[in-house]
């Protein structure tokens, strides 16, 4: 279900520009928040002239009432019916303090009202608002037009895009992490800094596997816990032949992340899975962790938290489900299609009809068939889609990612696993970038069209060092 999204608004108005097009431009602005099913947080015209901010006062009244909705707003928007006053628009910024995405709207004149009755120049004053933010210190957001009308069809778009910024960034505001199990040794891939998380508010909570086996081999077959996850199980994905002992494993495998995530208030993970658990354990965890995912709850494989970090973006901006998988071969000998796989924990939301609950296939080399029971097997559907990945870059001392849009197809494939083949203009640029840069060969994907969200909320408010591939 989509998350209710509030968002701030403060309407501009300049006295000496038609104050009554602050007024309807204010009402403008609601009822166009209101159609995109948005609450908005504004002035009445009784609290302000028209509703709107004008002078410092007007701003510390508008400060006021966001403070007392700031658990609530998501982000704000300024909108300009004219000119509008740039220092008080500003100052309630500041004043506000929320810390949260700015997008600022301009309202178009029409030429056959440029009489001092009904003229705007909000073309002008869009610019004088921006120098402004700048002095101040204030990042924002800009439309797709530089002047868009609030009923415009650009601005519901930039609307819906404003939005899904405004859902990464909040969702990463002290966003806990769960990170189970030790890195795997073969995999240097997945290593990064906590610290640098940390310092952009995202903080990671460790759980030795042993302690996972413990509490597995304390859970009781009947316990309520492991009974309703495997309940869960059987509706989630058809099990195929896969033995009743291992799907029971699940389940308590299942239940025990559960309540430690609930217990320590974590929102994504990051599990070890090569290859103790299926030593140890006697399955893979991988249906475990797309259930998970499909529940917009990320759960990444390897234990890689920036795996599951980019995940996470791309599932708030969109508000479904991500995966994350490998680059993992060419297709043909076409350059800007490749092959994107996983053994597979990926989400049902990804695949074709017919997916079905397997044993992986790599690792039952190692350590047996009997032994790694639980992966979902599956071709993935076709659909435009949006890739991302985040990374530290410890010697920089900075957060890193990509992002760009592109498509899985309906091209044939002949594997195993969770697999699907993708098309993305100049690819092989994108490769040679993720190369250069040393970025790993695990990707998160999305079946929706979000990159500019995900890029806008990393880079101008979270002040991470983005790609944007195209």
């Amino acid at each position: 279900m989509a998350k209710q999204m509030t968002l701030g608004v403060i309407v501009g108005n300049r006295g000496f520009f038609p104050s009554h097009l602050a007024t309807s431009g204010r009402l403008e602005m609601i009822a166009a928040l209101e159609a995109a099913g948005i609450k908005p947080i504004v002035l009445t015209p009784e609290q302000t002239a028209h509703g709107a901010v004008e002078s410092y006062d007007d701003a510390k009244k508008c400060a006021a009432l966001f403070k007392a909705h700031a658990a609530e707003i998501d982000g704000i928007i300024i909108t300009l019916p004219n000119f509008g006053e740039e220092r008080g628009l500003a100052d309630a910024l500041r004043l506000s303090n929320l810390n949260v995405p700015v997008l600022i709207q301009a309202t178009p004149d029409s030429t056959s009202k440029m009489t001092i009755a009904f003229r705007r120049d909000s073309f002008c004053g869009k610019m004088s608002i921006c120098n402004n933010l700048k002095q101040y210190g204030i990042p924002y957001t800009l439309t797709t037009l530089h002047t868009e009308a609030p009923d415009s069809p650009e601005f519901k778009k930039d609307l819906a895009a404003f939005t899904a910024t405004c859902r990464v960034v909040k969702g990463f505001k002290n966003l806990r992490i769960g990170a189970i199990g030790a890195r795997p040794t073969a995999f240097n891939t997945v290593r990064y800094s906590e610290k640098l998380l940390e310092k952009s508010g995202i903080t990671v909570e460790t759980l030795d596997l042993s302690e996972v086996m413990g509490r597995i081999t304390r859970m009781k077959d009947s316990d309520d816990a492991a009974q309703e996850k495997l309940s869960a199980i059987r509706k989630y994905i058809p099990v195929g032949e896969t033995p009743e002992a291992a799907l029971l494993k699940m389940a308590k495998l299942g239940a025990v992340i559960d309540s430690w995530m609930k217990s320590s208030e974590l929102t994504v993970s990051a599990v070890q899975c090569w290859t103790s658990i299926e030593e140890f354990l006697g399955i893979v965890p991988c249906t475990v962790m797309s259930m998970m995912s499909e529940n917009l709850i990320p759960s990444a494989c390897e234990v890689d938290v920036f795996g599951t970090v980019s995940m996470y973006a791309l599932t708030l901006a969109s508000e479904t489900p991500s995966a994350l998988l490998d680059w993992n071969n060419n297709y043909g000998d076409n350059p800007d299609k490749a092959v994107c796989f996983h053994c597979s924990n990926l989400p049902k939301h990804f695949f074709n009809p017919g997916v079905k609950m397997d044993y992986q296939l790599i690792i039952a080399g190692t350590v047996g068939k009997e032994n790694t029971h639980g992966t979902l097997d599956g071709t993935v559907k076709a659909g435009a889609m949006t890739y991302a990945r985040f990374s530290s870059d410890d010697f920089g001392g900075q957060i890193t990612g990509y992002v760009g849009e592109g498509a899985f197809t309906n091209d044939p494939l002949n594997t195993f696993g969770g697999a699907g083949v993708v098309e993305i203009p100049n690819m092989q640029g994108l490769l040679r970038y993720i190369c250069e840069n040393g970025f790993e060969h695990h990707v998160a994907a999305n079946f929706a069209e979000v990159a500019g969200s995900v890029q806008e909320a990393a880079s101008k408010y979270l002040g991470w060092k983005m790609h944007r591939h195209a």
